[in-house]
């Protein structure tokens, strides 16, 4: 866009942009970002008056290592209108080449005479300034360029770094007509960089040299008596050894004095450690670090008055870091004295053994050398303390707290509401919330945490959201674009002397997913490249954990969500016991705990409670598979045996089916699944329980007695082949029955019988509700950080009265029929169920001529009245009777038939003895919307209304 004459969108664009309409899609996110902070800055186009400086370092250390170069692009570029400029780290123009010579005449004073300063804040939108305001190579194209005067130029600039400390020592330009764009020139001016910085840092190289060779110079000159070698120490020390007393001595030449250590080293030999000042001939200062391996275990001693002193505050700090294999007692002497030892006139302290020359350098270089160290130590514990859960917001914080204060001294993180419910955001530059607010002081100046972000356009925050790349802000108090955000914020914020700042996108995967700002206010130096280097690796590091952090939440947002589904949203309506459960996920995952109460025939209740090993998505699907099934087992009116064997099958087969015959298929199928089931019967108080691999549950007696009953304990489902067993219990009303699964008393921080006596204190308490029960539970036996889930059933016994249960036992007499149902008809009458009584006349003659024409006696008769009446036909065969359609010339065929008609549910239940058939029928009709689906009403006078109100004669 803009390379050509005849293309005039940046044109067009430019205009707009002016007229303050929208150009976001049609220009550059580099240029749309200058073109704003130069109209916040109060540039116009025709009024960029660039200012002109004398105090230019011409003769300066960049000014030398580029003029080779320079002369080199000018060979290069030879007859071609090409202007080489090279600016200092203000913009100001050090030196500029012309391809065609003829440039310099024809060209006005700004672009050819040296001084003037083309930072954006003067000249707009231009090379030399948006190189330095974005800190990389960039491109500006024609009418891109914000001042008129430049619109028929294109240029490319591009920082020149010091290799040693990565600032930004000038900018290197090249302009050239808009027509004669080429990508090769990208090529050049990177190259020609580089060259400049490479002669940078033969510069600095040169300088250690002369330091060296002033130092060989005085040690030629001392006697050759004073035992002290000159070259390289190397007396017995390995890689490791010599690598500590490098770190050492980097640190002695950054503090720029005289200083002795003593250096333990791993090997358990001690080494000392001096640093003393040395200046070149030329001038250059700078500090000679020499070792001494003293042959005996000898310490290094100093006077009284100079140990006791107090040290310099740039002084080596005494190097006792818990983490580093040696540690380092020093004693700092401050500049220009010498260490008062004995036996040596210049300092040298007097150590008998071998030794030698570990470093020489200036005091700059080491402070760069001890910087990059620290950044690659901060680098190196930040992957470890970085994303150590799975926690969107606290890895947020780790990446705050990381950065605190060994890089910022404040830090904030803004992450979108998406984000943190753990969606991908699809806009991540709307609905920002302030997560993490960190720094040196608990006043931070900024937005509190848990507040919505609104960020302007030109805020460095939005502009690195938008470009997707590292904003960096030197000088916040020249920064006009943060000030538009809130110019009371950012007074309060320069008030606590914040002055610098990166702000860092924190992409994982192409997506942003939020913005950490990193602060500085101590530290009087500006952020430099390093630095935004260094927030920029913390930050992606960050951003792949967040990343990991919040498709984890969502998935288990979403494997919660199914758990919760699958799980009894709630009980259905019965009389034998009082209920209360909890359902408590694992802090790592949700895994395939679940429970049930199942209402079965005759009043009795099944309560089940099993686990699916493992956790995730699998598990809770094959926990509401199981769930199904037992229920649908639990139908059958089975024994809690039999509904195990069932479900073993069930597991194994499901298996089977999931993993097929490839072993090495992938899939992993059912690990193992464990069950409790248990049967309670309120009429004769009697719990039949049975266990596959699970827990055994917990008897609360009313007197507040508390037993784990011996339950045979029986496989895991599953594995197939094997039996399980039934254990009977008598429980007296008001007992509890407490069903768990195992994550609420295995905990890999407490040992098993300590839970298991924690659960039977909490347990201890009689005529508690189930609903206190399950509390009391949760607060004594729950650990802390449950590694796996909870399920939880209490359950309190009740009893149905003996008086609504009535119970004949008759011979197998036809005969009998009508003096059963006689006394059918006089309990009915008792219990004030006339209104029933022709209906249960009716289904009892069937049921117990059934039972005397297909089975075998004795059989008994028992009526249960609780929610609904029950009516059981007992025999001992175990014949089944089985429902049929009788066709209309059949004479029989139409008694269950009946039964299924007159009653709301029907079965048949198998025991030791024989058979049970029973029928339930409702005690109340319908009412609400399923009374008015049944037709009109019975009553035709109904819609008459009430005569209640009609007065006696």
């Amino acid at each position: 866009m803009g390379l050509v004459a005849d293309d005039i969108g940046p044109v067009l664009a430019r205009d707009q942009f002016l007229r303050g309409e929208s150009v976001e899609a049609a220009v550059r996110n580099p240029i749309l970002n200058s073109w704003q902070r130069s109209l916040s800055l109060g540039l116009s186009p025709d009024g960029c008056e660039l200012p002109f400086v004398q105090d230019l370092d011409i003769e300066g250390r960049l000014a030398r290592a580029a003029g080779p170069v320079m002369d080199r692009l000018r060979e290069r570029f030879a007859g071609r209108s090409v202007n080489v400029c090279l600016a200092d780290g203000r913009g100001a123009v050090l030196q500029r080449r012309f391809g065609e010579a003829s440039m310099a005449g024809r060209l006005p004073a700004i672009q050819t005479v040296p001084g003037f300063v083309f930072d954006e804040r003067f000249a707009g939108t231009n090379g030399i300034g948006l190189a330095l305001a974005e800190r990389r190579l960039i491109h500006v194209y024609g009418a891109e360029h914000f001042a008129e005067r430049s619109q028929a130029n294109a240029c490319s600039a591009i920082p020149v770094r010091d290799p040693l400390s990565g600032r930004i020592e000038g900018v290197l330009c090249l302009g050239y007509p808009h027509t004669d764009v080429d990508v090769a020139l990208d090529i050049v001016i990177g190259k020609a960089a580089g060259a400049i910085e490479q002669r940078l840092l033969d510069q600095s190289s040169a300088r250690e040299r002369s330091l060296l060779q002033a130092y060989l110079d005085i040690r030629r000159r001392l006697p050759a008596a004073d035992g002290r070698p000159v070259g390289p120490v190397t007396s017995g020390l390995d890689r490791r050894d010599r690598m500590i007393l490098e770190e050492r001595a980097t640190e002695l030449i950054s503090a720029a004095q005289r200083a002795a250590v003593e250096v333990a080293l791993p090997s358990g030999r001690r080494v000392t450690l001096v640093s003393r000042p040395v200046t070149s001939s030329s001038g250059v200062e700078g500090v000679v670090v020499e070792a001494v391996v003293p042959s005996a275990d000898t310490l290094l001693t100093t006077p009284t008055e100079i140990a006791t002193a107090a040290p310099s505050p740039t002084a080596p700090a005494p190097l006792t870091d818990a983490r580093s294999p040696a540690h380092a007692v020093a004693t700092a002497y401050p500049p220009g004295t010498a260490a008062r030892t004995s036996g040596t006139p210049d300092g040298t302290p007097d150590c008998t053994g071998s030794g030698g020359l570990v470093l020489v350098g200036e005091a700059g270089v080491g402070k760069y050398a001890v910087a990059a160290r620290r950044r690659l130590e901060l680098l190196s514990e930040a992957s470890t303390r970085i994303g150590t859960t799975l926690d969107v917001s606290r890895t947020a914080r780790e990446l705050a707290e990381m950065a605190v204060p060994r890089l910022a001294d404040f830090v904030t993180i803004d992450l979108p509401e998406a984000v943190l419910r753990g969606d991908e955001p699809t806009d991540p530059t709307r609905d920002l919330h302030r997560t993490v607010v960190h720094g040196i002081r608990d006043d931070c100046p900024f937005y509190p945490e848990g507040e919505r972000v609104h960020l302007q356009p030109t805020t460095p925050q939005l502009r690195c959201l938008t470009t997707g790349r590292t904003v960096l802000e030197p000088e916040l108090r020249s920064a006009t674009g943060w000030i538009a955000q809130s110019r009371v914020n950012a007074q309060r914020i320069l008030a606590h002397n914040v002055h610098s700042l990166i702000t860092v996108p924190l992409l994982a995967r192409g997506i942003a997913l939020g913005i950490a700002s990193f602060y500085r206010a101590r530290d009087p130096a500006p952020f430099g490249d390093d630095d935004r280097s260094l927030a920029q690796e913390l930050a992606t590091r960050a951003a792949i954990c967040i990343d990991n952090a919040r498709r984890y939440t969502r998935e288990h947002a979403m494997v919660l969500a199914l758990q919760h589904s699958l799980l009894p949203q709630g009980f259905p309506e019965q009389n034998a016991v009082e209920v209360a459960h909890r359902y408590m996920p694992a802090e790592s995952g949700v895994g395939g705990d679940w429970f049930d109460v199942i209402p079965l025939s005759s009043a009795r209740v099944a309560l089940v409670v099993g686990d699916v090993v493992g956790h995730g998505l699998h598990a809770a699907a094959t926990m509401g598979r199981l769930r199904t099934a037992a229920r649908n087992f639990a139908e059958l009116d089975l024994p809690p045996d039999e509904v195990l064997i069932h479900l073993d099958n069930l597991v194994g087969r499901l298996d089977r089916e999931e993993c097929g015959d490839d072993p090495f298929s992938g899939m992993t199928g059912i690990i193992g699944a464990t069950c409790l089931y248990v049967i309670y019967d309120p009429t004769s108080q009697r719990c039949v329980m049975a266990r596959a691999g699970h827990c055994p549950p917990a008897l609360v007696l009313p007197d507040g007695t508390v037993t784990f009953p011996d339950l045979p304990a029986g496989p895991p489902l599953g594995l197939g082949g094997l039996p399980f067993e039934t254990a009977e219990f008598h429980l007296p009303e008001g007992s509890q029955l407490v069903l768990y699964t195992d994550g609420l008393i295995e905990d890999r921080d407490r040992d098993f019988d300590t839970a298991l006596e924690q659960l039977r204190r909490a347990l201890a308490h009689p005529n508690r509700p189930p609903e206190e029960t399950c509390r009391a539970v949760v607060e004594a036996v729950v650990p802390e950080h449950p590694a796996d889930d909870i399920a939880l059933l209490v359950a309190r016994t009740h009893t149905l009265d003996p008086h609504r249960v009535a119970t004949w036992d008759l011979p197998a007499d036809p005969a009998l029929v009508s003096t059963v149902r006689a006394a059918v008809a006089r309990r009915l009458a008792a219990w004030g169920l006339d209104e029933i009584c022709f209906d249960i006349e009716l289904l009892l003659s069937e049921l117990v001529t059934n039972a005397v024409r297909y089975g075998s006696g004795p059989i008994q008769v028992r009526l249960l009245y609780d929610r609904t009446l029950t009516c059981e036909v007992s025999d001992t065969s175990s014949t089944a009777p089985h429902l049929r359609h009788a066709a209309t010339t059949d004479e029989g065929g139409r008694g269950l038939f009946l039964v299924a008609r007159l009653s709301q549910a029907w079965g048949t239940r198998y025991t030791a003895e024989g058979k049970v058939i029973w029928a339930e029928c409702a005690l109340e009709m319908p009412s609400g919307k399923a009374g008015e689906a049944a037709g009109p009403a019975l009553d035709p006078f109904a819609s008459l209304g009430s005569f209640d109100d009609i007065p006696a004669i």
